[in-house]
């Protein structure tokens, strides 16, 4: 069974009169274990599948299921649940309380899973272990660089030991070299923890390091090339 399954999504957005199809008819599936980028110009259609991925939007119609459960079916409550167990989210502004340390940011998906405090403090130590960042625990976001915050991000999506991964342009923000590192550490999640990566990029050297590229082009999917 794939781990995602989408069949026939349609999403239409309302402009005044205007009306356009986000989403034309997008079917795609994904197994578990893969390492998916999706790219396309602004305007193709990718945010608008990554936003329903994420359960943050829903198709005017269409299905999808994730893990055998139909999304579209789902409540709030039980959206917020799904997000919080099933996903961890990587962003390109990477979305980092600033007042608070990167051992605090890592925590927090935990303090909504009601996980205790101390067993919080010891997984959270271990997801930046992961990233290489077990000696920033105490620094707020504002004392580390962009990469080491992105790494914090990356830790804070783990923490829950989620099955799936969504990074939207998560190298946007980044140098060349740090884009580099960034990306390592997801080969890393994908490689060697067997996390299912779904990453949005616009730039073809980062979808190189994913194991499967599918383009949008005007609301449909115009390619979908699995490296050999």
């Amino acid at each position: 069974m794939a781990l995602i399954e989408v069949k026939n999504a349609i999403k239409t957005y309302q402009t005044g009169e205007d009306s356009f199809n986000a989403m034309n008819n997008v079917s795609l599936s994904i197994e578990k274990g893969e390492f998916v980028a999706i790219m396309g110009a602004s305007g193709s259609g990718k945010s608008t599948f990554m936003n329903m991925l994420g359960t943050l939007d829903k198709p005017n119609s269409g299905s999808y299921f994730l893990d055998g459960v139909n999304m579209l079916t789902l409540g709030p409550n039980e959206l917020a649940e799904v997000r919080n167990l099933k996903m961890g989210f990587v962003f390109q502004g990477f979305n980092l309380i600033s007042r608070t340390t990167a051992l605090e940011n890592v925590e927090l998906p935990m303090i909504y899973k009601g996980i205790p405090e101390e067993e919080r403090k010891i997984k959270a130590k271990e997801a930046l272990k992961i990233v290489g960042l077990e000696n920033r625990e105490d620094h707020m976001p504002n004392q580390m660089s962009g990469g080491q915050q992105q790494r914090v991000a990356i830790a804070r999506a783990i923490v829950n030991d989620p099955p799936l991964i969504l990074a939207d342009e998560p190298t946007g923000n980044l140098d060349t070299k740090t884009s580099i590192e960034v990306m390592e550490f997801f080969v890393k999640l994908n490689e060697q923890m067997g996390k299912t990566i779904v990453l949005v990029t616009h730039e073809p050297d980062i979808a190189e390091y994913c194991k499967r590229v599918v383009r949008f082009k005007d609301g449909n999917i115009i390619s979908d090339e699995v490296k050999r």
